[in-house]
């Protein structure tokens, strides 16, 4: 979830008093986030655009996908450019910003963009017409890396992704439920949907996104040269959307996870508590570990803060994104790349 918080955990159950109770503004606020989703579009970009987006708020793995996406597009001789927030950031509330990683810090453009930085192009811009004029002139087709309920920009092709294991929670739109809107306003929206590791959460949404002729993909995380993982007693911590998913990629790759300390989404790192991270693991002997957007957000690790001390001594888990069909998902976005703007759009 954005902003450093939490997501409540009666998101995820089946409504309960807490959701009722909220339903309310739930209603409001999900009417509001779907009108605004039918708005015609104040930009159209000289280049294709493919928004990776979702229906909730949270981690469902856009940033991965988005730069699996612009591998394969690269493999086929296009030049991505990525267009997003950069929430948490200083740069994202100004005028549209070409990132440079050697000048701009975690502080400036937050974790995802300089992630997405290592792949291609990044536009930072809060305004996304603003930021496709800019990212236009840079390659030949953008990346939006969220945004499927912004109206700002014209999308070519819309892919919602969403969580096979939480699927879209208890139904309810914000602040009752995860969901920005009702999913089949949203769905109106979407060119097809993309289920995000294992479980039976997501069967509703891809059953509705059947029904309206929308093929569903899936895909999931697997880590990345973990063999050192394997037998190792860590302390995994993280500041990301799910981190539940973190600490079983561990498992997944032989790890024991003797403890966990997880951080609101997007959490800006204090020295107390990388002191804390730091004492906990000395006490237990135990390896510190965590995700490649945290890393970011320690920043560099030179000096004697228990900031540096922590980017020193923490190890990441490298992970990326693998669509089970990448051969029918390429047809499909080369055939909507050739067929112009989205009419949902």
């Amino acid at each position: 979830m954005s902003g450093g918080l939490s997501a409540p955990s009666f998101w995820w159950r089946p409504p309960g008093p807490a959701a009722f109770a909220l339903a309310p503004l739930g209603w409001i606020y999900g009417a509001i986030t779907a009108s605004r989703m039918g708005r015609k579009p104040a930009h159209t970009a000289a280049v294709p655009v493919i928004c990776v987006g979702n229906f909730t708020v949270g981690g469902t793995g856009k940033t991965p996908f988005a730069l699996a996406l612009a591998e394969g597009l690269k493999a086929r001789g296009e030049r991505p450019v990525f267009l997003t927030r950069g929430y948490g950031g200083r740069l994202s509330g100004g005028p549209p910003v070409l990132l440079d990683p050697d000048r701009h810090g975690p502080l400036d453009a937050g974790d995802e963009p300089l992630l997405l930085a290592a792949s291609g192009p990044v536009v930072i811009a809060a305004d996304r017409a603003a930021g496709a004029r800019l990212a236009e002139g840079l390659g030949s087709v953008i990346l939006m890396d969220d945004g499927l309920q912004n109206p700002a920009l014209a999308k070519t092709v819309s892919l919602a992704l969403v969580d096979a294991a939480s699927g879209t929670g208890n139904g309810f739109c914000l602040p009752a439920g995860p969901l920005r809107a009702p999913v089949a306003r949203q769905l109106a929206h979407v060119d097809a949907l993309v289920t995000i590791g294992d479980g039976t959460a997501a069967k509703p949404v891809e059953a509705a996104a059947r029904a309206r002729g929308l093929p569903v993909f899936r895909a999931s995380l697997a880590a990345r040269e973990a063999g050192w993982l394997k037998g190792a007693r860590v302390l995994a911590f993280a500041g990301i959307g799910r981190p539940e998913r973190f600490a079983q990629s561990l498992r997944a790759a032989g790890a024991e996870v003797v403890q966990t300390r997880f951080f609101g989404d997007h959490h800006a790192f204090t020295e107390t508590d990388a002191q804390d991270l730091l004492e906990r693991a000395a006490r237990g002997g135990l390896a510190l570990v965590t995700t490649a957007k945290d890393r970011v957000r320690l920043g560099n690790d030179r000096g004697d803060t228990a900031l540096a001390r922590l980017a020193r001594q923490a190890q990441v888990l490298n992970v990326e994104m693998r669509v089970e069909d990448p051969q029918g998902l390429a047809a499909f976005l080369e055939a909507r790349l050739g067929q112009g703007a989205s009419p949902h759009s």
